[in-house]
């Protein structure tokens, strides 16, 4: 039995697409996104590849696929970090060491062609959209734009002479009924401070209010391990695909002296919904579960949250955290906060006090491919 390796042409976006939905499909915890918005996110015109560049890869054993990965160069990023890093993404395969293989020494030739010293991923295609390989917590499904993965993926990554680069964690609690007596206490002293107001989004005013996300966005992140700024055009991309799943009672801002200092965007939990729509399409009843279903979603994910710099000796993450709760009480049973660096001590030591508890681990691998 063998293993070809081909690029596949912008014709065979389409099967790069399905390989997943057919490697899972009986899968009880994976959930695949949308088909249409894969194919929004791989087709060229999307604004993330104006500044990056992308091959597809696809394996096959016997003529019959048995893996993809999309390599990847983001010029944005090697920009903004100085240095000359290739991105893998889009990584599925069966329990194949082979065709895995066979799809990274393809990616590394492509990326060692364009000038890359190293390899990281996955990313799907940057840290601004879904990224991270899961390597713990393999027993529930993923919740809204987070990945999902078997056990033995980790193994063909290293075999193919990856290493951890940096570990991602994902929260889980249940939505409290009340909030334990320390929090109280630091309410208190935070309202002490005086001019901090907090705001819920409201849908009439989300133009002004994606403005200033953005502007905290990119100031509150522009420190952290792999954060690349988002462009004019991505930014307003990712706002209009938010106005159509957003809830208002999610998504808060903090304000210090009226300046926007921090903020939360939390997101139903969609993929409950997704599980049960075949084969990741819409129609002909994908649709129908896609509107009858949104009151029956339990859960949310914490997508994004900052503070900027200036701000963050005020306990402001915990303020919005408290605020955010009070609210998705209402609704939800369930939260995940996502992802966040295992290192993030300012983000993770807020939520093991309000009794959050990590239980899901993704990873980032990283190879050098050649050394000067």
């Amino acid at each position: 039995m063998s293993i070809e390796i081909k690029e596949l042409a912008e014709s065979g976006l389409a099967a790069f697409i399905d390989f997943p939905y057919t490697l899972f499909r009986d899968h009880p915890h994976w959930v695949g996104e949308l088909k249409k918005d894969t194919l929004h996110l791989l087709g060229l015109g999307h604004p993330f590849w104006r500044h990056g560049e992308r091959k597809l890869l696809m394996a096959y054993r016997d003529g019959r696929p048995a893996g993809r990965l999309a390599a990847i160069v983001n010029s944005a990023h090697n920009s903004f970090h100085g240095e000359n890093c290739g991105f893998f993404g889009f990584f599925d395969c069966e329990d194949d060491k082979e065709a895995a293989a066979g799809l990274f020494a393809a990616a590394e030739k492509y990326l060692r062609a364009k000038g890359m010293d190293l390899i990281r991923g996955p990313v799907n295609p940057s840290t601004n959209e879904t990224c991270g390989l899961l390597v713990e917590g393999f027993d529930s499904p993923p919740m809204i734009m987070m990945t999902y993965n078997p056990p033995y993926y980790s193994g063909l990554i290293e075999a193919a002479g990856f290493a951890r680069a940096k570990d991602l964690l994902a929260f889980n609690m249940a939505v409290p009924a009340g909030l334990p007596a320390r929090f109280e206490k630091l309410l208190k002293r935070i309202n002490r401070v005086g001019n901090i107001t907090v705001d819920f989004v409201q849908i009439s005013k989300l133009d002004a209010a994606i403005a200033d996300l953005k502007d905290i966005y990119n100031s509150a992140w522009e420190k952290n391990w792999g954060f690349i700024p988002m462009t004019e055009d991505e930014f307003a991309h990712t706002a209009k695909d938010l106005k159509t799943v957003i809830d208002p009672n999610l998504v808060l801002f903090v304000y210090v002296k009226n300046e926007p200092a921090g903020f939360i965007v939390g997101l139903p939990d969609y993929n409950q919904i997704f599980k049960t729509i075949p084969n990741g399409k819409l129609f002909p009843t994908g649709l129908f579960k896609l509107l009858t279903g949104k009151k029956k979603i339990t859960r949310f994910r914490v997508l994004t949250m900052g503070v900027k710099e200036k701000f963050r000796n005020l306990g402001l993450a915990s303020l919005m955290y408290v605020k955010a709760y009070e609210n998705a009480r209402k609704t939800y049973r369930e939260c995940e906060m996502s992802w966040i660096l295992e290192s993030n001590f300012n983000m993770n030591r807020p939520l093991q006090l309000m009794g959050a508890t990590p239980y899901k681990r993704y990873r980032i691998f990283e190879k050098v491919l050649r050394v000067h």
